[in-house]
């Protein structure tokens, strides 16, 4: 067994989804190994990964849309405000959400669906800097 280990940097620009889809897949491509299992692990507590629709911008804004919903940025609803109104939504939002994705690898490739891309789902209003730490493990 092999393991390759990296990290990439995912600049985000506000409330969304941010496809790094195909960083990915050229790390697991020049990593040499064939066939493994990938772990995706986002280093923030206010930002989250998750493997969504890369075919309609509409899905991703639906989605935001959604988490807002459920974790409102609604002055003294939350008892930690101390980095603004957004910070603990967004916490509330990571909680609800993975941190951490496991995705196959065959032929030197993530294993995706025809219309999937990986994302990193920003939670914060302003921009931000994430990392995602990458694992493979395979032959």
């Amino acid at each position: 067994m092999r393991q390759a280990t990296t990290t990439l940097c995912v600049e985000t620009k506000g409330i969304g989804l941010y496809e790094f889809t195909h960083e990915v897949a050229g790390w697991v491509q020049s990593s040499g190994i064939t066939e493994g299992l990938l772990t995706l692990f986002i280093r923030h507590t206010s930002a989250s990964l998750a493997v969504q629709e890369n075919a309609d911008p509409d899905v991703r804004k639906d989605l935001a849309d959604a988490f807002d919903r459920m974790a409102p940025m609604t002055r003294g609803l939350y008892r930690h405000s101390a980095e603004g109104p957004d910070d603990m939504p967004a916490h509330i939002k990571a909680a609800l959400s993975d941190v951490s994705l496991s995705i196959p690898v065959l032929n030197r490739q993530p294993v995706f669906g025809t219309w999937q891309g990986v994302y990193v789902f920003e939670h914060r209003t302003s921009a931000q800097e994430r990392h995602v730490v990458c694992h493979l493990a395979g032959a």
